[in-house]
């Protein structure tokens, strides 16, 4: 479980094609706190530590990771969000993450106001009942907030911290990123299906 207040923002050292998937290194001053088999939230997706060095990190991408989120295409050099696991004894901030992908988006635009900044970004048709106005989403493992909403595109506002310790100042447009929703609104939806309302219509009431 994790919250989506980012821990810090680590460099792609290598990335190598294996028969299941990937082999992925992350340079990051966090792998000294780090072991074999702790679980690490990369750009939002819960990962395993296969092996830490001195200042880095490797883990292994699945065949199914690859397919739902953007962590297939990273590129060596590209940044990456990283989170640790909230520990029980912690403050939460933010809200409950997962690590597990719904889908990815697209930053459709970029804009900004005063000293922070808007970004829309649009996002696949069955995720609509999960989104809600002045609700919490996870993008690329951020918690962020959704300030506006539309059919198939909401807007967040980034404020210069989030902008200056994450990896949204690497974003250009049509970048694609990982999107986890809320998970007590899916758990919602789940609830309305099964007492024989539909996801379009649960999402109206």
């Amino acid at each position: 479980m994790f919250t989506g207040l980012i821990e810090a923002v680590g460099e792609v050292a290598d990335v190598k094609p294996t028969a299941s998937g990937y082999r992925l290194c992350v340079a990051t001053a966090l792998a000294e706190s780090l072991e074999p088999g702790d679980s690490l939230a990369v750009n939002g997706v819960c990962l395993t530590a296969t092996l830490v060095e001195s200042g880095a990190v490797h883990t292994d991408i699945g065949p199914e990771s690859a397919r739902v989120t953007t962590l297939g295409g990273l590129k060596r050099g590209a940044l990456v969000n990283l989170e640790r696991p909230l520990r029980a004894d912690s403050r939460l901030g933010g809200h409950f993450v997962q690590g597990h992908i719904d889908a990815t988006g697209t930053l459709d635009d970029m804009r900004p106001e005063a000293d922070c900044r808007w970004l829309t970004l649009a996002f696949p048709p069955p995720l609509a009942a999960y989104i809600v106005h002045k609700g919490s989403i996870a993008v690329d493992g951020i918690s962020l907030t959704i300030a506006r909403l539309a059919a198939d595109r909401f807007d967040v506002q980034i404020i210069p911290f989030t902008w200056e310790h994450t990896n949204l100042k690497a974003m250009k447009l049509r970048d694609r990123v990982n999107l986890e929703c809320d998970m007590l609104g899916k758990y919602v939806v789940r609830v309305a299906e099964l007492m024989g309302f539909g996801a379009r219509h649960a999402s109206t009431h």
